[in-house]
């Protein structure tokens, strides 16, 4: 499955950006798609995760932000982040993973975009 990445950019902190992911298989059954993010010098954090069953989970430092969602029918994953912080400053990854369930470790996705940075200004 490969899976690439749109959306980032510069946004002023407040502001909004939506990231896509297209998938070129489909991942609509049996598969965990996720965000992570990695900022310079910091470890690979996963951001939301979205499994086969629908069931979604954020991460803590999300606090109701960004919404992950999931066109089955164009095997594309969304982020939708508003209220962005300048702490948000990272590359954000699509990843993948087989399964029905969601593992959390990044070494459990077997699937990864090239990444899309999102730079956050104060």
């Amino acid at each position: 499955v490969k899976l690439v990445e749109s959306g980032g950019g510069s946004v002023q902190a407040g502001g909004s950006l939506s990231l896509s992911c297209v998938a070129s298989a489909d991942t609509s059954n049996y598969y965990c798609m996720a965000w992570f993010r990695q900022a310079p010098g910091k470890q690979r954090e996963r951001v939301a995760r979205i499994a086969s069953d629908g069931s979604i989970i954020y991460a803590d430092f999300v606090e109701g932000r960004f919404t992950i969602s999931k066109d089955n029918a164009k095997n594309i994953l969304t982020l939708q982040m508003n209220s962005l912080k300048p702490e948000d400053t990272a590359m954000y990854f699509c990843a993948a993973h087989r399964g029905r369930h969601c593992n959390t470790l990044a070494t459990s996705f077997d699937y990864w975009g090239q990444g899309t940075q999102v730079t956050v200004s104060s």
